[in-house]
Order: structure tokens, then C-alpha cells, then sequence
């Protein structure tokens, strides 16, 4: 009996010997990925501030004393509605008075037209002097542009009236209250008396580096990026949680100038504010679509090694050994960094078991599964259980 069993036992030590070359272990397994060309959009990610897209500051035009109040701060104003009052007694005289020198100025301008027709027939017939003829005409004519000053006046006056009501030049936002009920304005100047500011939609100004522009309209001349067109590029805003707004925004245009401080160039976008949760003055980080690579070579970032001078990775070859690539990568897009150089189609990059293997050693490719994309096709069959 002892002896069939020791007979049992070195038959399975050379069954597991026979499945492994040279009688020693299985090579490890590593998680791969092929590397395939790849249509991909170059977004890169700018600093910027949110900006009103108008903003309008509400000032006295007409000395006096304010009287009332209308709006409510930080609501929501229309264009035209009245904001203040100010005493308009004094400017209610005066129109009163231009009107009044109006109506004497134009009944002097009658008599002088009546005097001046009864003098035509006369002088012809020489009844009276051409001189007293001319005199007649002259005052008709002084009379005429003493209507017109008066009725500038009148203009001027009705203006100064309409002027003691502030109304909202825009539609916005508006501030805090600067002055109260009984306070003095526009006696000297024109006092602020508050601010609006349109906020949907908002405005992002971004700025970029003028070396990074240089290289990328010099890759897009080159052929090896595409343009994206003006309305096919898309702008999201990344705020300062790290949270994406849910509006996508768009690129308006690329400052014509260089900063000479900073040595950046500004580009302005434009995001819908509905619900205005964005505000101005906030600081946000926006991904912009500036160009697109149709043959572009990724990896995972987690699959790129770095040092102090190089980035590398770990390749299975066709033989089943590992072995070190460097690399040349570019700018990173999602999860992935662009490969520029050191990368062909069908090679095999490991980014899982990097720690089980050596260049030079023998390792078992098996395909890598992303976690975001397996979590993402599982969370809609998670929803379905009851």
C-alpha cells in the first residue's frame, strides 16, 4: 500500500513538472493593451475668470435728494424698470417754466408774422419805408429763433425731469444698494448709485501660454493635427470642487496680442447661467477642443513609467518577454497620455502586474479591462434589479 502511494505521488510531480518548460514555474500573467491608432480630440485645460458679459453702473445724472428705493438687492432687474427717485420739484418748475417761454416766444412769433404780411402790400405801394418793411422782417426772424431756443429749453428741461427717475439701462443682476433714501447725489459728479451685471450668459476668460499655441498651429500646418471647426468645438468648465458644470460652453475668439508680463495669450468662452450659479470673479479651469489627431497613439496612464530624464514602458514582445520601451509622451487626454514617439500599432503594453515582471523575463499577456468603462456597462444592469 505505501508503495502504490509513493508510485501515485511521483506520477503527479511529473505531471506538473511536464506542464511548465524546464520543470519551473508558469510566467506570470500581466494585463495588456494593444495599442491601436485612435481618433482623438485635443482638449487641453485652461485657468480662467468668470465675467459679466454686460455690466452697467446705475449713477445720478441730475443733482438731488433721493427719495425712494424700488428694487430689492441681488434680484433680478429688467431693463427700463425704475430703480430710484429723486425730488423732482425743482425740474418740474423749471420744465414748467421753459413751456411757458415756449408759448410767449411763439406768440411773439405770431405778431411778427401777421406784421411782417401787412407790410409786404405796403412797401410795394410804397406806403411805408423799405426800411420799416425790413425791420418788420428782421424781428420775424428773431422771434423764430427765440421759438427754437425755447423749445431746446423745453427738451432740456423734459430731460432733467425723466432723468429724476433712475431706470435699469440692462437687464441683470443688480448689487447692493450705494446710497439710501435722503442722501444728496450728482452734486459735482455723477454719484453710483448701483451696479448690474448680465449674467446668461457669463462670460470665461482663459489664459494660455503663447509657446503652446506657437506648437500647436505649427502641428495643425503641419497636417499632423486637425482644426476643430468654430461650432463643432466644445468648452467645459471644470469648477473649483473639481465638479463639471453641465452646460458646455463655446470658444468666442483668441486674443490678437501677447501679454508682455505673463507671455500668454487670452481666449474668451461663453457659458449658459441659467439658474446663475456661475458668478463672476469666480475661478474655474475649462477643457477646451483646440485641435483633433486622427492616427494618435495612447495608453493608460498608469502604464507609463517615469525617472528624472525619460518616460518608458513595459512591452510583451512576440517571443512572450518583457521588455522596456522609452517613450515620448504628450499631453494627457482623460485617463490616457498620448504617445508621440517610441509606440507602433500592435504592440503590447502592460499596465497591470508591472511588479510581477523583469525585462528580459517571460510574462502571459491577457487583455486589461479598463474599471471606468467595466464600472459604467455594470451601473445600468445594477439599475435594472428591483
Amino acid at each position: 500500500m505505501a508503495s502504490m502511494l509513493f508510485n501515485l505521488a511521483g506520477c503527479g510531480e511529473k505531471n506538473a513538472a511536464a506542464q511548465t518548460p524546464g520543470g519551473g514555474m508558469p510566467p506570470p500573467e500581466v494585463a495588456v493593451v494593444t495599442v491601436q491608432p485612435e481618433r482623438i480630440v485635443m482638449t487641453t485645460e485652461l485657468p480662467g475668470r468668470l465675467e459679466a458679459t454686460r455690466i452697467a453702473q446705475v449713477r445720478a445724472r441730475v443733482p438731488g435728494i433721493v427719495l425712494k428705493r424700488t428694487f430689492q438687492e441681488g434680484s433680478d432687474v429688467k431693463a427700463g424698470e425704475v430703480l430710484y427717485r429723486i425730488d423732482p420739484a425743482p425740474y418740474q418748475a423749471t420744465y414748467n417754466s421753459a413751456q411757458a417761454t415756449l408759448a410767449r416766444a411763439e406768440a411773439n412769433l405770431a405778431q411778427a408774422n401777421l406784421k411782417a404780411q401787412r407790410y409786404k402790400p405796403l412797401v410795394e405801394t410804397n406806403a411805408i419805408s423799405k426800411q420799416e418793411y425790413d425791420d418788420a422782417v428782421t424781428a420775424q426772424k428773431q422771434t423764430a429763433a427765440d421759438v427754437a431756443a425755447a423749445k431746446a429749453a423745453v427738451e432740456t428741461a423734459k430731460l432733467n425731469l425723466g432723468y429724476a427717475t433712475v431706470n435699469a439701462p440692462i437687464s441683470g443682476r443688480i448689487g447692493r444698494a450705494l446710497v439710501t433714501e435722503g442722501a444728496l447725489v450728482g452734486q459735482g459728479e455723477a454719484t453710483p448709485l448701483a451696479m448690474i451685471q448680465q449674467l446668461d450668459p457669463i462670460y470665461v476668460n482663459l489664459t494660455q501660454s503663447a509657446s503652446e499655441l506657437l506648437q500647436l498651429k505649427r502641428a495643425m500646418e503641419s497636417g499632423k493635427l486637425k482644426r476643430v471647426g468654430r461650432d463643432q468645438a466644445k468648452v467645459t468648465l471644470v469648477m473649483e470642487d473639481g465638479t463639471a458644470y453641465p452646460h458646455p460652453g463655446k470658444l468666442l475668439f483668441s486674443d490678437v496680442s501677447v501679454d508682455e508680463n505673463t507671455g500668454a495669450v487670452t481666449l474668451r468662452a461663453t457659458f449658459p447661467n441659467p439658474d446663475r450659479f456661475l458668478l463672476p470673479g469666480m475661478y474655474a479651469r475649462a477643457r477646451l477642443e483646440q485641435a483633433v489627431d486622427e492616427k494618435a497613439i495612447t495608453v493608460p496612464q498608469q502604464a507609463v513609467m517615469r525617472n528624472q530624464d525619460n518616460a518608458s514602458v513595459m512591452l510583451v514582445g512576440p517571443d512572450g518577454k518583457v521588455k522596456a520601451q522609452p517613450v515620448k509622451t504628450g499631453s494627457a487626454q482623460d485617463d490616457k497620455w498620448i504617445v508621440l514617439d517610441g509606440l507602433k500599432a500592435g504592440d503590447q503594453v502592460i499596465v497591470e502586474g508591472l511588479q510581477k515582471v523583469k525585462p528580459g523575463a517571460p510574462a502571459k499577456a491577457v487583455p486589461w479591462k479598463n474599471p471606468a468603462s467595466a464600472a459604467s456597462n455594470t451601473a445600468p444592469q445594477a439599475a435594472k434589479k428591483p
